[in-house]
C-alpha cells in the first residue's frame, strides 16, 4: 500500500508539474429543480430540490467502479424514502475536517475557513488565514491521510469529513464511518480539465448552503479563463515546450491529455509530447527526451528545482538543453507558504485562470504586458 501511495504522489506531482463537459446544462434562474448545476466536472453532479440537494460523486479515483450519493438537506426537511439509503448531512455544516490541501482554497474563498477543525499534515497548508488558526491551536493535527488519527477525529466529531481515495481501499475512512462519522469523498484531484477541477468549489458551496456564492466565484474564474484563451487565438507562432525532470533515472513528464499539457496547449505552446495519449505521466529515458527536446524554447515545471545551479548539481546533463543555456526555465516550486508548502499544489486547481495567465505571460508576454507571474518564476 505504501509503495502504491508513493507512486500516486509521484504521478500527481508530475501531472501538476507539467506534468467535456457533461450533457446536462447548468441550472439558471427559473430552471426546474433537479437540474444538474455542474458544467465541466466529470466526476461530480449536484441537483437542487426544495429543501435538499443530491450530490453524486462518480469518479473519485482512476477507474473507480462505484459511485457515491450524498443527500444534503436543510433543517426540518423531510427526505424522500427513496433517498434514505444514502449518507445524509444537514446543511449548512458548522465544522469540517478536510484531507487534501486542494480542499483548502474552497474554504478560504467561501469565507468558511473557521469551520476547519482538523487536517492531516498541517505543515503542508499555505493559506495565511488558516495558518493563523493553526498557530492559535484551533486546528488539530491528524497524522497522514492513509492513517488518520481516529481517536482525535472521533473526539472532534466534525459534521463532515471530506476525504479522497487513490483506490478502493481506505480502511481508515471505513472505520470512521462505522464509528458514526459522516465521510464524503471528494474527487477533485482526479478531474482532467482545468475548469473541471475548479468547479468542485460547488461541492463545498452546497455543504455550507452557499451555492449562490460558489456559483459566482466559479463563474468569475470561468470568465477570466475563457477570456484569456480567446486572447491566445491571435498568436501566429507556438514556441516549443519541454516539461518535467529526471527522477530515479527516468524522465517523468505529462502525457498529452493531462491537466498540465492542456494548459500549455491553451496558452499557445507547442508541447513536444502533446500527441501522446493519456492523462497521467510518461516515463522516458534521458536520451529519448534529450534527442527530442534539446532545442525546446521553454522548459516549464522542472520538478522541485528552484535555481539553475540546483538543477546542474543534480544532473549536469541539464546544461546541454537550449532552455537551460537561454535561461528560459520556469518553475512554481520557489513560491512557498510559511511552513514550506508549495502554494501551487494548494491553490492552482482552484485557480486555473491564474495558471493559464502565467503560461501565456511566459509563452506570449506581449499578450499580457502588465500581468505579473503569480505561481511561476524564471529560474536564475
Amino acid at each position: 500500500m505504501k509503495k502504491n501511495f508513493l507512486k500516486f504522489l509521484l504521478l500527481l506531482l508530475v501531472s501538476l508539474s507539467f506534468s467535456c463537459a457533461k450533457n446536462e446544462k447548468p441550472a439558471k434562474a427559473g430552471m426546474p429543480s433537479g437540474t444538474n448545476v455542474i458544467k465541466y466536472a466529470k466526476g461530480l453532479a449536484i441537483s437542487h430540490y426544495e429543501g435538499f440537494s443530491i450530490v453524486k460523486v462518480t469518479n473519485p479515483w482512476p477507474k473507480a467502479n462505484k459511485d457515491y450519493t450524498y443527500i444534503l438537506y436543510k433543517k426540518n426537511t423531510v427526505i424522500p424514502d427513496s433517498l434514505k439509503q444514502f449518507t445524509s448531512v444537514q446543511v449548512p455544516i458548522k465544522s469540517v475536517v478536510v484531507t487534501s490541501t486542494t480542499h483548502i482554497p474552497s474554504l478560504d474563498m467561501l469565507g468558511v475557513e473557521n469551520s476547519l477543525v482538523g487536517f492531516p499534515n498541517l505543515g503542508y497548508i499555505s493559506s495565511e488565514k488558516i495558518r493563523t488558526r493553526i498557530e492559535a491551536r484551533q486546528i488539530k493535527e491528524l497524522g497522514s491521510n492513509q492513517s488518520l488519527n481516529t481517536e482525535v477525529l472521533i473526539g472532534l466529531s466534525p459534521d463532515v469529513i471530506v476525504g479522497y481515495g487513490i483506490d478502493n481501499n481506505n480502511p481508515t475512512l471505513d472505520n470512521l464511518q462505522r464509528a458514526g462519522l459522516k465521510v464524503l469523498l471528494n474527487g477533485d484531484w482526479n478531474e482532467q480539465t482545468p475548469l473541471g477541477k475548479a468547479e468542485w468549489i460547488k461541492f463545498f458551496g452546497t455543504l455550507y448552503d452557499k451555492d449562490a456564492e460558489a456559483e459566482k466565484l466559479f463563474s468569475a474564474i470561468e470568465k477570466e479563463y475563457n477570456t484569456t484563451m480567446a486572447m491566445v487565438k491571435k498568436v501566429k507562432t507556438k514556441p516549443t515546450v519541454l516539461a518535467g525532470a529526471v527522477y530515479e533515472n527516468q524522465w517523468y513528464l505529462p502525457e498529452g491529455n493531462s491537466w498540465g499539457a492542456q494548459f500549455i496547449a491553451q496558452a499557445g505552446g507547442d508541447y513536444l509530447w502533446e500527441d501522446s495519449k493519456g492523462t497521467g505521466s510518461l516515463s522516458l529515458p534521458f536520451e529519448v527526451v534529450f534527442e527530442k527536446a534539446k532545442n525546446a524554447r521553454f522548459w516549464i515545471g522542472p520538478g522541485q528545482f528552484t535555481s539553475l545551479k540546483e538543477m546542474a548539481d543534480a544532473n549536469a546533463n541539464y546544461k546541454a538543453f537550449d532552455a537551460y543555456k537561454n535561461k528560459t526555465i520556469y518553475s512554481f516550486s520557489s513560491k512557498k507558504g510559511k511552513t514550506g508548502g508549495i502554494i501551487f499544489y494548494e491553490l492552482a486547481p482552484n485557480r486555473p485562470d491564474l495558471v493559464l495567465k502565467d503560461m501565456v505571460k511566459i509563452l506570449h508576454p506581449e499578450l499580457l504586458q502588465d500581468y505579473k507571474l503569480y505561481f511561476f518564476e524564471q529560474l536564475q
